[in-house]
């Protein structure tokens, strides 16, 4: 895939199935087993078995491999299997990557997983612990001696730097969770379920690093999410209306690092998902204004305001304004700030719903949705569509 023509994926694949744990604090089980859940479920989901799957595709950071989740799960041979990395920014790159193997025939049917207990577990918000020394540690150790220990504290130097530029306040950002947390309180599987929040419990909410407050953080979640992608004519035979994979990219900015991007010419836009809205917009001939949803990814709200400003449905320093406006339905299942953190994979799991009419907060008519990967670090997109 060139950064400067459109690609030729589009259309050729779709998600079929989509399955999931419950989302909790403690699951009581191992990743592997919640992974395996996952997997079951989109399969059921989608009207296959395991004995269809061929591939299977997952991030760097889940503990359960390709082939012991294949073992596990009592699917057979594979053809295709394959990790992304960064994290967060990996979700609909998962997706990119099975449809990749599907349309050039590598493999027929990929199942996409992740879990992870991220709350009786690893907690990926407790910043760095114990780390391996890597070329990425080592362009963290350039800014942790001076307190910048956590994600949070990560984002926070661009969020204080967003709200300077635009003459903006903190509580610009409370618009992303009171909207968040609204269609989480609809949610039975949200894990606030009928927990919606008013601007001024955002506001109340303790300081975690200014300007960002407990309410601009996303939860902590166990879980497991799985996503099963074929063909499209395959999936016409299948019992689900198909999500087809419109467009698909990944996307680096210039001086690319993880989360801590601060040598940049600016820190009040994400360039990362700059590339990838290019290519989205490129590849699906599509514009900001043919989306019926959007599913943008949460994990500290100023990163909201940022890639809508980055993707075009509206101006620089102007997303707390179109958020509050309600001027496109986002993150109807509730986001990570009120659904679950499961590295945006429940993100994807709710455009096929929004797809297929099956939403709890459905968007009447939604046939086509835009999904976000995690920000600050390489990320990925995509545009799903209705079939025809």
């Amino acid at each position: 895939m060139s950064i400067r023509r459109a690609d030729s994926l589009g259309g050729k694949a779709a998600i079929v199935g989509i399955g999931a744990t419950e989302f909790s604090k403690d699951s009581g089980r191992s990743e592997l087993k919640l992974a395996v859940e996952g997997v079951r479920a989109a399969l059921d989901d989608a009207g296959l078995t395991p004995a269809d799957v061929d591939g299977l595709v997952t991030f760097t950071m889940d503990t359960s491999p390709e082939i012991t989740v294949a073992q596990a799960a009592g699917i057979g041979e594979l053809s295709f299997f394959s990790r992304i990395h960064y994290g967060g920014g990996a979700a609909c790159a998962t997706v990119q990557q099975a449809a990749l193997a599907v349309a050039s025939g590598i493999a027929d049917v990929v199942v996409c997983y992740r879990a992870f207990n991220e709350r009786s577990g690893r907690r990926f918000g407790s910043g760095v612990q114990r780390r391996e020394p890597t070329a990425e540690g080592a362009a963290l150790g350039w800014n942790l001696p001076y307190g910048l220990l956590t994600p949070a504290s990560w984002v926070a130097m661009a969020a204080r730097r967003y709200l300077h530029a635009y003459g903006l306040g903190p509580e610009v950002f409370g618009h992303v969770a009171v909207l968040d947390r609204r269609h989480a309180a609809r949610n039975p599987a949200a894990y606030f379920h009928g927990k919606p929040i008013t601007l001024a419990d955002h506001a109340a909410s303790r300081w975690i690093v200014d300007p960002l407050r407990l309410l601009d953080c996303c939860q902590e979640t166990d879980g497991g999410q799985a996503l099963v992608v074929t063909s499209v004519e395959r999936a016409r035979d299948l019992p689900r209306p198909p999500a087809v994979v419109v467009a698909a990219a990944q996307g680096a900015g210039r001086s690319q690092e993880q989360m801590t991007s601060y040598y940049r010419d600016g820190l009040t836009g994400l360039p990362e998902t700059a590339v990838v809205a290019r290519q989205l917009w490129r590849s699906s001939g599509l514009s900001p204004a043919d989306i019926d949803v959007g599913i943008l990814y949460d994990h500290f709200t100023p990163f909201v305001l940022m890639q809508l400003e980055e993707f075009g449905f509206c101006g620089p320093g102007e997303g707390g304004a179109f958020v509050a406006a309600d001027a496109l339905p986002l993150n109807t299942h509730g986001g990570q700030l009120g659904e679950a953190y499961l590295h945006g994979m429940n993100g994807i799991a709710e455009a096929v719903r929004q797809i297929r009419g099956t939403s709890v907060n459905q968007v009447a008519g939604a046939a086509r949705t835009l999904v976000t990967a995690g920000t600050g670090v390489p990320t990925s997109g995509l545009v799903l569509g209705a079939d025809g």
